[in-house]
Formats: C-alpha cells, sequence, structure tokens
C-alpha cells in the first residue's frame, strides 16, 4: 500500500460514490481542533487565544502570548446518521423499498500544540491537529451499497507558525501546514454480484481505493486589539489540490487505475472574529467563516478519468458564544453556530449534508496558576434532507437523511 491516500479517500469517497459529507461540519471539513473551542461553537476562535490551540485558527494570536504555552488534548465525535423511507431500483428494473440504516460511528481527533515567545516582538509555534475527515459504514448486505458502502478519511495537520507584533495594537502571522491523509473507499453493487459474468460487465467491486497523499499549504492572519478588553481577528488559510494515489479500481474507468493519481481540489477558509469583555466576569465572542467549497467541482485523475462532478456551494459559519469568569477556579463558557451546507441540489446518502446547528457547553477548570483542564460538549442539530441518486439510469435510489451528532473534548494546558 503506497503512502499517498489522504484526501484521494476524502475525495472518493465524497465524489466517486456521490458521498458527500462528514458529520461534523459542511463538506468533509472538521470543527475539533480543541475542547475549548468546542465548549464555545468556535465563537471567537480566531482571537481570544486563551490557551495555545489558538494557533490552529489564526497564527497572529500567538503575539498575544507573554510565556511558551502547551495544549493537548482530544474530540471524541459520536455521529447518529439516518437514511430512511428508502426507495431502490435496481439494475433489473426493479424496485423495493429498504429497511433504514444507521450508519454513524464514533470518531477520536487528538491535537497538541506549542507556542513559544521568543521575544516582545516575535513568537513561533507548532501544531499537529485535523481540519478534514469522515467515516460512515452501510451493512454489507444494503441493497444499495453503490451508493452507500464504506468511505473513511483521516487527515493530519502538521502547523509550523510564526507571528510578530508590529506595535501595541497590531500583530500579524502564518505558517505552513503539511496535510496527510489516509482513507478507504468501497463500493458494490448487490444485485450484479449475483448476475452471470456474460450478462455483466461490472460485477464484483464498483470502487475499492485505499490511497493517501501528502500536499503543502499555508495561512496568514492579523490580530487587531483594541484595548486590552476588546480585539478582532482575522485569518486565511489556503488548501491546496492534493494527488494521491495507492490501491485504486474504479470498474467505470476500466478496472485497476493504480498508475494514475487522483486529484482533489481542498476549500479555502477565511474567518473574522471578535471578542468583548464586558466587565470582570462575563466576555462575549463571535466568529464568520467562509469555507470555499465551490473550488471542489470534481474528481478526476492525472490520466483525465472523470470519476464524478459536484455541484457544491461555498459554505458559512455564524458562531456566538459567552464566557463567564466564575472566579479563580472556574470559566464556564457556552455557544451557539448555525452550519451551511456544502450541498446544494445534488445530495447523497453516503454521509448526508444539510445546515446545522451546534449547541455547545463548557468549562475550564484552573489546577493552578499555570494549568487548566478544558472541557467542552457539543449537540449537532442536522435537517431531513430528500435525497434522490442515479447511475446513469442503471440503478435509482431515493430516500431521506439526516445527520446528528454528540462532539465532546478533554484537553490539558499549561504555560511555563
Amino acid at each position: 500500500m503506497n503512502k499517498k491516500r489522504l484526501f484521494t479517500k476524502s475525495v472518493v469517497a465524497v465524489a466517486i460514490t456521490m458521498a458527500s459529507q462528514q458529520a461534523l461540519a459542511a463538506g468533509f471539513q472538521l470543527n475539533a481542533q480543541s475542547a475549548t473551542g468546542l465548549g464555545r461553537a468556535f465563537a471567537g476562535d480566531a482571537v481570544i487565544a486563551d490557551n495555545a490551540s489558538a494557533m490552529a485558527r489564526n497564527a497572529a494570536a500567538m503575539s498575544l502570548f507573554d510565556a511558551p504555552a502547551i495544549s493537548l488534548g482530544i474530540n471524541a465525535i459520536d455521529t447518529d446518521i439516518k437514511v430512511k423511507n428508502a426507495q431502490y431500483t435496481n439494475v433489473l428494473q426493479q424496485t423495493s423499498s429498504i429497511d433504514d440504516e444507521q450508519i454513524g460511528d464514533i470518531s477520536y481527533v487528538p491535537n497538541i500544540y506549542y507556542i513559544h515567545p521568543i521575544n516582545d516582538k516575535w513568537a513561533v509555534g507548532a501544531g499537529i491537529y485535523s481540519n478534514f475527515g469522515t467515516k460512515t459504514e452501510f451493512g454489507s448486505d444494503y441493497e444499495a451499497n453503490e451508493y452507500g458502502g464504506m468511505t473513511d478519511v483521516k487527515s493530519i495537520n502538521f502547523a509550523l507558525s510564526a507571528s510578530y507584533r508590529i506595535n501595541q495594537q497590531w500583530s500579524v502571522g502564518g505558517g505552513l501546514d503539511v496535510i496527510y491523509g489516509s482513507g478507504k473507499l468501497q463500493r458494490t453493487n448487490k444485485t450484479l454480484e449475483g448476475l452471470v459474468e456474460q450478462q455483466t460487465t461490472v460485477a464484483g467491486p464498483l470502487v475499492d481505493i485505499d490511497a493517501d497523499g501528502v500536499a503543502l499549504g499555508w495561512n496568514v492572519g492579523t490580530v487587531y486589539e483594541l484595548n486590552d478588553n476588546n480585539r478582532f481577528g482575522f485569518s486565511y488559510r489556503y488548501s491546496p489540490e492534493l494527488e494521491a494515489d495507492g490501491d485504486m479500481y474504479y470498474q467505470p474507468g476500466g478496472g485497476d487505475i493504480s498508475n494514475e493519481k487522483l486529484k482533489m481540489p481542498l476549500p479555502d477558509m477565511a474567518e473574522f472574529s471578535g471578542f468583548h469583555k464586558l466587565n470582570d466576569k462575563f466576555a462575549v465572542h463571535y466568529s464568520v467563516q467562509w469555507i470555499g467549497w465551490s473550488a471542489f467541482d470534481k474528481l478526476e485523475t492525472t490520466g483525465n478519468k472523470e470519476l464524478n462532478t459536484y455541484e457544491w456551494q461555498d459554505g458559512w459559519h455564524y458562531a456566538l458564544g459567552g464566557t463567564y469568569y466564575l472566579n479563580n477556579d472556574w470559566t464556564l463558557r457556552t455557544g451557539y453556530m448555525y452550519d451551511t451546507s456544502a450541498q446544494d441540489q445534488k445530495t447523497s446518502i453516503s454521509v448526508p449534508d444539510s445546515d446545522r446547528q451546534w449547541f455547545s457547553g463548557g468549562f475550564t477548570y484552573h489546577l493552578d496558576a499555570k494549568s487548566n483542564i478544558d472541557v467542552g460538549v457539543t449537540y449537532l442539530l442536522g435537517e431531513d434532507v430528500s435525497v434522490v441518486e442515479n447511475s446513469n439510469g442503471l440503478t435509482t435510489i431515493a430516500g431521506t437523511t439526516r445527520a446528528n451528532a454528540w462532539l465532546y473534548g478533554i484537553q490539558y494546558s499549561r504555560s511555563f
């Protein structure tokens, strides 16, 4: 198995099978960079800078640190994804109802960050976290597994960043992102597998991909401090087109295409955040994030095989949160996010997508003056979406999808 499989799988998982999303946010984006951010629906995360995880959203926020800081944690994503009321027409043009299918799973997303101020102007940082990922799996006996099957994408972002304080109000920052990922995608057709060989040119698996890849991206950002209690942040992240290879079988493309590379465009992201401490006890914060999913227009190989086309649209996150400084030991937080779907007219059953609402809460317990534990919990509420998919008139599935999720995070942070 080669070492180039990241968004190949993500792509194929989301593309070849007409699949489309992950249970955390629209498209296959993950919002799981920290437990602290999870507890406030990531409202204000590009500028709050309450621990080292701030560098994941805005490198310029590192200028707000006056001592070395480390954070490490893990987020768990427990998805509740259903495909219900499905009607399936097979290659023999026989239509039948399919039992409701539960395709959710539990995924774990670890992270670690370190920020080191060099002097009163410069700071550097390093982090390991994830921006993209998804996992869904239909039962092996699911009648419409050319649309369902298994999709499992994991990605890791290795970040190196630096910030520079221009003056009392302005700071800038930027960094490089080395993105590595691996994934598996499997699609089959149960009816075709049962037909005799001479009656089918597509018996057996339709898609069987196990691939990984590496790509290089970058990010820039700025922070403006109006005063000690009011500040704003903006960041922009460039995401590359990733080329991945590995063991790849795509029946409509002639079978084994392992000698080609799969090209996948990833979305750029931009975020604006604000933070306002109203008094000694309470602060409000907010974020607006744009995700350039319209760049994800098609999935093709370096051999010019077009595996699938998409009609995705740019996505938006709107988040509002509050922090209550209860006492020296406890800090409480809450947040709400409205997250718009990457899919428009073209939808999918494999990982359903819809507009989503985030209801978040969390707390910090200060172990001492320099270390603390963060806990965050979010309930992600999706919507019912009507889905119709067909494979060039050979088979068709129509049904309703819904994706909800619980997200849990815990994190340890320390300054030195």
